[in-house]
């Protein structure tokens, strides 16, 4: 599974000019999922986002997780993204191949499972609507951004 993971002052999205999720400081992530991947390989990846560091302690250092921005527990938002074109090969010619990807029932569940498994770890989770043409507004803080995958 993939994971691009945005540093974030805000974010939202919306699907029919009706915004469905929204978040102040936190991560923005938009996830994929790929043809060989697991509910583990699922549990790996969000362990790893959820205690990425990437928010900066007292000395500017990003020494903070989403899961404790203040150094005392507090916790920033997650805003979760279906977005299977992370999956893309690119190695050939000027369109993008999307046969790394995962089924669309097999992303489905793949999604689904993430984000339940999410709210049960995370007090702070929104999301788009998988499948859906989503419109994605943020302000990147930094700009910091990662790539997250996890393979097996």
């Amino acid at each position: 599974m993939i994971a691009l993971i945005q540093r974030v002052k805000k974010a939202s999205v919306e699907v029919n000019d009706t915004i469905i999720g929204a978040i102040d400081t936190g991560l923005l992530v938009f996830l994929c999922a790929e043809k060989n991947d697991t509910e583990q390989i699922g549990e790996k990846l969000l362990k790893k986002v959820l205690s990425y560091r990437v928010f900066s302690d007292d000395a500017g250092k990003m020494n903070r997780s989403v899961q404790n921005l203040d150094g005392n527990g507090k916790q920033g938002g997650l805003l979760i993204v279906s977005q299977f074109t992370l999956a893309a090969d690119t190695n050939s010619g000027t369109r993008a191949s999307f046969t790394p990807a995962a089924s669309p029932e097999l992303a489905r569940a793949l999604y689904d499972r993430w984000v339940a498994q999410a709210r049960k770890q995370h007090s702070i989770v929104e999301t788009g609507e998988f499948a859906a043409d989503m419109q994605v507004s943020f302000v990147n803080d930094g700009p910091v951004t990662f790539w997250l995958q996890v393979n097996s």
